[in-house]
């Protein structure tokens, strides 16, 4: 079986082509490489059904060849992070938008079987339910939230209209080995590698008793795969690791010292995915507990020995940009 995997080389991206790769499958990975790096692929260079191709979903003309014979496509190249797509909104919905319209169309066009999308769940902001359903109310917070989830129904939109195959996955906090370490405003689990590994305290926001559905990236991957599998179409699932764990259990889990900044408005104080639409309808469950995911990471770290990092002083930098977003927008 033939297979695309857009945004192929990045965190989550690699250990799709790892599941994919272990069900004997062939697969086309596309990436710019803008946040997706090769040596998260380094250990399969030997492998003859993987192929690397630098390719910006942007360029339709340059990415519909390689769609050509494919039979399932797992979309999920994007631009991510909260403060730069405030920034530079334009560049996010030409990338997670139009390119997310680029790859419908190419995949449309080759007859593709199945296309799994990598949803947000950044789509419900602060949510009045935990667990939250996949029917809770949609209020995106800030640019990034509103392209993943106009990437969301254009997909949905293709499923109706053209007939193809699509299921989307909203992600609840994924963390994992090779997880991003870069730039100052990741997901905080990419942000307490970095300060670890470069014997610095850990920056929590608030109090820390904020809570997050961390969820493994291996059991995304899982999800990814299960889905492509499936008989579903023109759905939409949550997935997450069925629990909500403090960050500071998290620092606890990682072990270090910790300081606190301020809290950054917009943010939500809890994220809990409500798993039973994808348990019922896929028999998909998370197998990873947050222990036995930090114990891995923690196994794996020198991965990241060569990571940027992040100190109490530019994490501040990117609150003080959200706070001087929000001052601007009175």
């Amino acid at each position: 079986m033939k297979c695309i995997v857009t945004g192929g080389a990045g965190f989550i991206g690699s250990h799709v082509v790892d599941r994919l790769l272990k069900e004997g499958c062939e697969v086309t990975v596309l990436d710019n490489y803008s946040t997706g790096r090769p040596d998260n692929l380094a250990h399969h260079s030997s492998s003859g059904k993987l192929r690397l191709v630098k390719a910006d979903i942007r360029d339709l003309k340059s990415i519909r060849p390689h769609f050509e014979g494919v039979e399932r496509v797992f979309h999920l190249a994007a631009l991510a992070d909260i403060v730069p797509s405030i920034v530079n909104p334009i560049s996010y919905y030409e990338s997670n938008v139009l390119g997310t319209m680029y790859v419908l169309e190419a995949a449309r066009s080759a007859g593709v079987k199945k296309l799994v999308y990598a949803a947000s769940s950044s789509c419900y902001g602060i949510p009045d339910k935990y667990p939250t359903p996949e029917t809770a109310e949609i209020r995106p917070q800030y640019p990034y939230a509103l392209t993943k989830y106009l990437g969301e129904q254009t997909v949905l939109h293709w499923g109706q209209v053209y007939k193809l195959p699509v299921v989307a996955l909203r992600l609840f906090n994924v963390y994992g080995t090779r997880s991003r370490t870069s730039g100052t405003y990741g997901a905080v689990f990419g942000v307490f590698l970095a300060q670890k590994l470069n014997g610095k305290p850990f920056t929590v926001v608030g109090d820390g008793t904020q809570t997050r559905d961390f969820t493994y990236v291996t059991d995304v991957a899982d999800a990814f795969f299960t889905a492509s599998a499936s008989d579903a179409a023109g759905e939409v699932f949550n997935v997450g690791s069925g629990g909500t764990y403090s960050v500071n259990k998290l620092v606890g889990l990682l072990g270090g010292d910790k300081v606190y900044i301020p809290k950054r408005p917009g943010e939500p104080d809890c994220t809990f995915a409500d798993t039973s639409r994808i348990g019922a309808r896929l028999g998909w469950r998370p197998k990873v507990t947050i222990e036995q995911g930090v114990a891995n990471v923690l196994a794996n770290i020198e991965y990241w020995r060569q990571a940027p990092v992040w100190t109490p002083e530019n994490i501040g930098e990117a609150t003080r940009d959200w706070f001087k977003y929000l001052g601007d927008m009175k």
